[in-house]
């Protein structure tokens, strides 16, 4: 493979990661975090940024390294490389994943077009919506050809445009922070960037881009690791360019549209008021390639792994019943959605972090199965927990003991038990 063909590639397969990445999440949460940080903006963005496209690249890099999301797991305990991939691929995929990338198009693309907003719109909405996401992944090998070289530079035009309106003329001035972002800017922009689920996505999306690279000829670890950091650096620019611009448009809005509870209504009522109508259609159109394309990915990878684990059912027999049972769930409408999956989330979030990191640090040095063992119970002991509580169990005694942790009351108290139970791995080893 040559130079250039090396760079078309890089190229190619970085806007693949962007479209795969760009979904629901994504697009709702910078325009919030814009109208609250106000003018410690550009902080707030940065927390975002390290969560939000930080930690996704990087998740990719460390599936690189180490095969997949089972084998990562595997390094702290067989038993939880069987549970953790399992409860990754349902929760990014047919429980909450793939059925929110429906419903935000549904709510952000269709509902501005309607009179009347109701169950029969969206039951219609979501059954066209995984149809054609069904097509899309019934081969999989075409996924670069039709996200990477065609949706995703459409998709990311149509962004290019509001962007230069609304740096070029702002809708109205930056207002001051509000709420946590008047006090804790950076943290509260690091944990708004969890909320995208894209460290999560990314452990699903992992093999779906290695499977690719390796069906271009490049086989050789070390080649797919430098192929997958330079398609990575590609799709965190592209990704970082659209945050920004999210959050700036939130930024400048609030003295125009007021503080408004959701980034699809921010967006929504600011692309009206600077393009009317055709605003409204161009951001619906962004909207459904965002959400399609991500949906696409998440059920291409939600396939191949089912399919793998259960040897009995056929591929295409397994995206069938993850786009019927996704398109049950997203009739369930997005705020249920959303309710139903904060609980798992916080519960599963840091969790994966700590296998990130951790195999990234393994690539350079040698990290012994006690210190993920250990790692990993600390981080889930705590991050299960926070889990319970957002699902509105009562915790007790042991609440005022997670209290005491550090970190705890900023979102992060699973950090010091993860690194004293990781140090105590290491000295049980030796």
């Amino acid at each position: 493979m040559n130079d250039l063909r090396s760079q078309r590639d890089t190229w190619t397969f970085g806007f693949f990661m962007f479209a795969l990445f760009l979904g629901a999440g994504n697009i709702i949460f910078p325009p919030t975090l814009g109208q609250q940080a106000g003018d410690s903006l550009w902080l707030a963005i940065f927390g975002f940024l390290l969560t939000g496209v930080g930690l996704p690249v990087l998740a990719v890099i460390a599936i690189s390294i180490s095969g997949s999301l089972d084998e990562i797991s595997r390094k702290a305990h067989p038993a939880f490389a069987v549970l953790f991939p399992f409860i990754v691929y349902l929760t990014i995929g047919p429980f909450f994943g793939i059925p929110r990338t429906a419903t935000v198009a549904y709510e952000i693309g269709i509902v501005p077009f309607l009179s009347v907003d109701g169950a029969t719109s969206l039951f219609w909405t979501t059954l066209l919506f995984f149809a054609l996401t069904f097509i899309l992944s019934l081969n999989p090998t075409k996924l670069v050809n039709r996200i990477g070289k065609i949706m995703t530079p459409l998709l990311l035009l149509l962004i290019i445009i509001i962007a230069i309106r609304v740096f070029i003329s702002p809708i109205g001035s930056i207002e001051k922070p509000i709420d946590k972002y008047a006090h804790n800017t950076m943290i509260s922009g690091v944990l708004e960037g969890y909320l995208t689920m894209d460290a999560i996505a990314a452990l699903v999306f992992g093999m779906v881009v290695i499977n690719r690279i390796t069906e271009k000829g490049i086989t050789k670890a070390s080649d797919i690791k430098a192929f997958t950091i330079r398609a990575g650096i590609v799709a965190g620019i592209g990704l970082s360019f659209v945050y920004i611009t999210l959050a700036f448009i939130g930024a400048t809005s609030v003295n125009v549209i007021g503080m408004q509870q959701n980034g699809g209504t921010i967006l929504s009522m600011v692309v009206e008021n600077i393009f009317g109508i055709y605003g409204t259609m161009i951001l619906a159109l962004v909207i459904a390639l965002a959400c399609l394309t991500t949906s696409v990915g998440l059920v291409s990878a939600c396939g191949e792994y089912l399919s793998k684990t259960f040897k009995k059912l056929p591929y295409i027999v397994v995206i069938a019943i993850i786009c019927l049972f996704s398109f049950t769930m997203a009739n369930l409408g997005l705020n249920q959605l959303i309710s139903f999956s904060l609980p798992v989330l916080y519960a599963i979030y840091p969790i994966a972090i700590v296998l990130i990191l951790l195999s990234i640090v393994n690539a350079k040095w040698n990290i012994t199965n006690s210190i993920y063992l250990g790692a990993v119970i600390g981080a889930g002991a705590v991050s299960i927990l926070d889990g319970l509580k957002t699902a509105g169990f009562s915790l007790g005694l042991v609440e005022g003991l997670l209290q005491a942790l550090p970190f705890y009351a900023n979102g992060m108290g699973w950090i010091f038990p993860s690194f004293i139970l990781g140090l105590f791995g290491a000295f049980y080893k030796k």
